[in-house]
């Protein structure tokens, strides 16, 4: 089972399973008990964590799967596809590009929006990095794998940047002494896990990792949530401060242990769970919903300007910089990399409750997402499953050549 659930398509069917169920849930007779489900509250008041079932599932179960995220990023970033600048920089400025042009676009359409209208700018900037992966890993069995390390680095890159946005544009109360001393229980965790002194060294030693670092990552969690910054990025920092090397007496470096150990629990139950909280939007009282400039301005942004900010800056930074893409894969591919980043779910509905106080505004702006992400899927999994195709027929000739 464990095995399973450390394959993208397995845990990607999962995660689109949970998000229909909650689509179908929020719109059904039952409606009523899903959202009690979804806000009824738990947890310790006195660490201002007394939080909804929701938010634990965006804030708490997400920052699992973003911790291996980050992990798996920096594995990449020191054994693999990344070690290379000139490669490296290509997926990043595809990134920035697919976050500053589905903005633009956004603004250009809700320029003239009476109210809060424009206040969505932010929605269309994130790629899901879940949703993208589970399509890439359904549809894209035979694409060549520096395809997915592409994909990973665009939608981390891209969802940091839109949290970074969030507690900048869209957070009101900031608390910069909770910030300060995340950050210094990072640096913290940084040190216990590539520090070469005799004491760090004598305590890894003597404490199991999960006594020495479970803690630990609780409390930077905490202090990141109270910060007003969302709490996920604590998950993506911790997964880049991992140590990659196996030391002399371990079998398995630190990453890949805690890869080992939190990757089936993020896909069997993070995930799908994340997605049951999340995806349940009601869409009753949608009626002026294709007359919206809202549901207009994140159509446009994630469908339209995502695969031009992503393909476009690509190529523009291939054509004009020493950057390049890997020699595996083709600009076919990456056009199927910025369609698929039109996927804009958990960052995107996030910022959506962010930018709106209107029901009428808040239900286009879910709605869009929702659709977008769904035209994004199955145009990005037509033109990658042809993209496979041709690399399983390239591969199957390559193997009767060699008989």
């Amino acid at each position: 089972m464990t095995t399973a659930l450390r394959s993208d398509a397995v845990s990607g069917s999962l995660l689109i399973g949970a998000a229909l169920l909650a689509l179908v849930w929020a719109n059904s007779p039952l409606s009523h008990s899903y959202e009690s489900l979804r806000s009824f509250t738990f947890g310790p008041a006195a660490f201002h964590l007394n939080l909804s079932v929701e938010t634990w599932a965006a804030d708490g179960l997400l920052a699992v799967f973003f911790f291996i995220v980050g992990n798996e990023l920096k594995q990449e970033l020191v054994h693999g596809e990344l070690r290379d600048p000139r490669r490296a920089s290509l997926p990043i400025a595809a990134a920035l590009g697919g976050v500053m042009v589905p903005a633009l676009v956004f603004l250009a359409i809700n320029a003239t929006a009476p109210g809060e209208g424009a206040g969505g700018w932010g929605i269309p900037m994130a790629t899901d990095i879940a949703f993208a992966l589970a399509v890439l890993a359904v549809v894209g069995r035979h694409l060549p794998t520096p395809l997915r390390t592409f994909l990973l680095t665009l939608a981390t890159v891209d969802d940091m940047v839109a949290v970074l946005v969030i507690a900048v544009a869209y957070t009101t109360g900031l608390n910069l002494a909770a910030l300060a001393l995340a950050v210094v229980g990072l640096a913290v965790f940084g040190y216990l896990q590539n520090g070469s002194g005799r004491a760090v060294t004598r305590l890894r030693a003597r404490a199991p990792g999960w006594l020495l670092f479970a803690p630990l990552a609780v409390v930077i969690w905490t202090l990141m949530h109270a910060s007003g910054v969302h709490a996920t990025i604590a998950g993506v920092a911790m997964g880049l401060l991992m140590h990659t090397h196996a030391r002399p007496s371990e079998a398995v470096s630190p990453s890949h242990r805690a890869e080992g150990l939190l990757r089936p629990f993020s896909a069997g139950v993070a995930l799908p769970v994340f997605a049951l909280m999340a995806a349940g939007v009601s869409l009753s009282g949608a009626g002026d919903f294709w007359t919206s400039s809202i549901t207009w301005g994140v159509l446009a942004g994630l469908l339209g300007g995502k695969f031009l900010g992503i393909f476009g800056v690509s190529w523009l930074t291939s054509r004009f910089t020493s950057a390049h893409l890997n020699p595996r894969i083709a600009w076919a591919d990456i056009a199927g990399i910025g369609i698929l980043g039109g996927i804009g779910f958990t960052v995107s509905l996030l910022i959506a409750e962010l930018s709106y106080s209107t029901d009428a505004h808040l239900i286009d702006a879910k709605g869009a997402i929702l659709l977008a992400s769904l035209l994004a899927s199955l145009s990005a999994a037509v033109i990658l499953g042809r993209r496979s195709r041709h690399y399983h027929r390239l591969t199957q000739r390559s193997a009767q050549r060699s008989e």
